[in-house]
């Protein structure tokens, strides 16, 4: 961390250096109000609490979870439950998502399997035509 954070709080400096983000994202998630940081004049300051759900976010995006998706999750989190209502809700997205990204997978593994088979077909009638063009 630099000199202008605290031991709870990063800019928005610190939070792009630790994430990879831009600060354009993290303007853009403060927008959806997916991250609420403290507001110095034109300063933002982001809190532990907005590093965890900074976190959230970018695995939430990596796992196929829409912005809005995330945001219903993360407002979940203060239902007075110990999480119970938001990791049902999580664990019933993450499994759909799931299924989604093996189907995924299956047709590419189709589709590879197909492009493979004719880029061999295409080896094996250059080499054909290449033997019949040395023959004559």
């Amino acid at each position: 961390m630099t000199a202008q954070t605290s031991e709870t709080t990063m800019t928005i400096r610190d939070m792009c250096e630790a994430f990879d983000v831009t600060p354009r994202t993290l303007r853009f998630y403060e927008a959806k109000e997916l991250l609420f940081p403290i507001r110095q004049g034109t300063r933002r300051l982001f809190t532990r609490r907005d590093r965890a759900r900074l976190k959230l976010i970018l695995r939430g995006k990596r796992f196929g979870f829409s912005l809005e998706e995330i945001r219903q999750l993360l407002d979940l989190y203060d239902m007075g439950d110990q999480q119970a209502t938001q990791l049902a809700r999580t664990h019933e997205l993450a499994a759909r998502h799931l299924a989604e990204m093996q189907a995924q997978r299956a047709e590419l593994d189709e589709a590879i399997a197909e492009l493979q088979a004719q880029m061999d077909w295409g080896a094996t009638e250059l080499k054909r035509l290449v033997g019949k063009a040395t023959a004559a």
